[in-house]
């Protein structure tokens, strides 16, 4: 972004999973200011800070074509309370406060978009793997292990000392198979007879992959179709809530929807 930028919040597409609000920034034909030139991680250092500092957590800092600036942020993990999900004025909450300050940074970039993690939330640090103990999962590794470089099935936690975590995974039927025989730890399968039919019931299997391995981790999403039709559709209404603020800010009087 350069200095002397008009910039303006506009409607983004919609999501059943996601919310977020997008600004779009562009540089005005006499801007002077040079275009900002910080690394990466100083970035991801400065949205980390700003965000902490307005009470919401960090989840991801990803750019994308078109010069886009993606933030993923969610509320902090609260022991003894009901997480609240990231809402809508969230969202433009920090946008507001990143657009001033990428102003004053000089951070490049042409659009922002700050949104909720989602259902299929990244899990990205030890944190992370604490707070979701009992969620199923799939993570991937750096590198394969045994030939195989992705898993599936249920978070246990978090164990190990500091700086040489493991996290602890319960293999799905399908991550059990296919890890093959002798792979992961307390694997073991009942055979019985009933009326002449063999049925067989499977443990899950528990491994243990070390967290510096792991290159992406992400909540697999779980949806109750028996739930009350009528409530599903509110939540999915409620989560999917887009709005392009025109010029000053003021959100139009209607939402426009559509796919992400």
């Amino acid at each position: 972004m350069r200095a002397g930028t008009n910039t303006r919040t506009n409607t983004t597409r919609t999501s059943a999973t996601r919310t977020s609000a997008v600004a779009r920034s562009r540089g005005a034909s006499h801007a002077v200011a040079p275009r900002g030139s910080a690394s990466p991680s100083a970035v991801r250092e400065l949205i980390g800070r700003t965000i902490r500092g307005l009470g919401y957590e960090l989840v991801e800092v990803e750019r994308a074509a078109g010069g886009l600036l993606r933030v993923t942020l969610d509320t902090p993990d609260a022991p003894g309370q009901i997480a609240r999900r990231i809402g809508l004025g969230d969202c433009e909450q920090v946008s507001r406060q990143l657009t001033h300050l990428f102003a004053v940074e000089q951070v490049d970039y042409e659009r922002l978009e700050v949104c909720s993690p989602g259902l299929d939330r990244l899990l990205t640090g030890a944190r992370d793997f604490v707070r979701f103990a009992g969620s199923p999962v799939q993570l991937q590794l750096k590198v394969g292990l045994q030939g195989r470089r992705r898993f599936r099935g249920q978070l246990l936690g978090l164990g190990g000392q500091a700086g040489a975590e493991q996290v602890r995974l319960a293999l799905s039927a399908s991550g059990a198979s296919a890890a093959g025989p002798g792979r992961g730890r307390d694997s073991q399968a009942h055979r019985s007879r009933n009326a002449g039919t063999r049925t067989v019931i499977e443990q899950p299997q528990t491994i243990e992959l070390p967290l510096a391995d792991i290159e992406k981790a992400r909540l697999v999403p779980q949806f109750d179709f028996k739930a009350n039709p009528a409530n599903a559709t509110s939540d999915a209404d409620q989560g999917a809530r887009r709005v392009r603020p025109e010029g000053n800010g003021e959100a139009p009087s209607g939402n426009e929807e559509g796919p992400q």
